[in-house]
Parts: C-alpha cells; sequence; structure tokens
C-alpha cells in the first residue's frame, strides 16, 4: 500500500492510502477525488487523468512508453517532464509518498 496525494488545482489536498496493483487513477477514482476523470477508464486512450508529477517524484517513476507520450499530446497544458497518465502508474510500496497536482482542467 501507498500513500499518495492528488493536490486539486485549487490547492486541495487529498492524501489516501492506495492498495498495491491498482493505478493512480483507480485510487483516485474508487475516492471521488475530483479532477481525474478517467473517461476511457485506463485504457490509455485519453488524456483525462493527466497530472503533474510533484518534482521530486520524476526520475522515481517508470518511463513514459510510447502510448503514454503520444496521448499526452491531447492533455491539457502538458509539461514534458511532469506530466504522466494516471493510469499508466502502478500502484507498488515504490510510490509511497507520491503527491500529483491536477491540471486547470481535463480534455
Amino acid at each position: 500500500m501507498a500513500r499518495i496525494t492528488y493536490v486539486e488545482f485549487g490547492g486541495k489536498e487529498h492524501t489516501l492510502e492506495v492498495p498495491n496493483g491498482l493505478t493512480v487513477m483507480e485510487g483516485a477514482r474508487d475516492n471521488g477525488i475530483p479532477g481525474i476523470e478517467a473517461d476511457c477508464g485506463g485504457a490509455c486512450a485519453c488524456s483525462t487523468c493527466h497530472v503533474y508529477v510533484d518534482p521530486a517524484w520524476v526520475d522515481k517513476l517508470p518511463p513514459k512508453d510510447a502510448m503514454e507520450e503520444d496521448m499526452l499530446d491531447f492533455a491539457f497544458k502538458p509539461d514534458p517532464v511532469r506530466s504522466r497518465l494516471t493510469c499508466q502508474l502502478k500502484v507498488s510500496d515504490a510510490l509511497d509518498g507520491l503527491r500529483v497536482e491536477m491540471p486547470e482542467k481535463q480534455i
């Protein structure tokens, strides 16, 4: 299980314990965290679970694959370094303390 902090665009924080094996997106969706819409249900077929990863975590996460890179092109104001799709981030103990910030909107 990992403690993950989701930060809404306005600054409100939600810290959750998310079970290993879920994705960061599923943790948000299952707990009603606003700002992550997840329209495709985690199939990496949209960009509505886009977040900005805290700079301290960028190098600790697995690299983006080509499909995630392609979908991020459709995200609202993607950051080439910090943007990730939460459906592609599998929760494990290694993500304990992860902090992600939601964009102003999802598209």
